[in-house]
């Protein structure tokens, strides 16, 4: 059971009271209080502080935008460097650690490093024939790897680091090699160590630069 009793006023304001009584209570109990609402809106003031506090925000946003898309470029141009040198040091690490192989006799030197590494020649019978074939060129057992003019080239049945006909491995126009480096460590009673060594920066921000370096093992030296 409840009643509703009529508003009352405190300090200046009406109060709306209702008695409610409880099943297991005889006391009467006093009610909620019942506060009326008044829809309101936002007022000239704070819609112009709200604009003012939008512009602020879309003018730092507009400021700092151009600079996180340049950091993301110079991630994605990063990334794609050292991608870049570990492709073409894997590949000739993987000649590196092939160097003498042979299904037979085979005669020759199975690796030449000269120019102080900036250039190697690697021997490796590639189909297992028992000897290191010359000739025809295309299908040579000879690869040779050097650093000329900032980039990486390759060719495969070259006998000389100065012979003409090498192939570019790195695009110059997008990086520029300003390092490479076989060298080979003699260990006694061990099979040698075989290193290389790729640095380059790109072409378009010298500032983005990478450096690879991976050892081998030349078990058939």
């Amino acid at each position: 059971l409840g009643r509703a009793y009529p508003a009352a006023k405190r300090g200046g304001e009406l109060e709306y009271y209702r008695i409610w009584l409880g099943a297991n209570s005889p006391v009467p109990q006093r009610g909620e209080r019942i506060v009326p609402l008044i829809p309101r809106g936002f007022s000239l003031a704070e819609t112009l502080i709200s604009m003012a506090i939008g512009a602020i925000l879309l003018m730092g946003a507009a400021r700092f935008l151009p600079a996180l898309q340049r950091q993301a470029l110079r991630q994605t141009q990063q990334q794609s460097l050292d991608n870049e040198l570990w492709q073409r040091v894997y590949t000739v690490a993987k000649h590196l650690q092939r160097a003498g192989y042979c299904a037979g006799q085979c005669e020759g030197q199975p690796l030449l490093i000269a120019s102080g590494g900036r250039c190697a020649l690697v021997r490796w019978d590639s189909n297992s024939n028992g000897a290191w074939d010359a000739m025809p060129e295309a299908t040579s057992d000879a690869t040779g790897f050097r650093l000329n003019n900032g980039a990486l080239e390759t060719r495969r049945g070259a006998t000389s680091c100065s012979d003409g006909g090498w192939e570019k491995m790195t695009n110059p126009g997008a990086l520029n090699v300003t390092h490479f480096q076989v060298t080979r460590q003699d260990i006694a009673g061990f099979a040698p160590e075989l290193s290389v060594t790729l640095a380059a920066h790109a072409v378009a921000d010298p500032r983005i630069s990478a450096q690879a370096e991976y050892r081998v093992t030349g078990y058939n030296l």
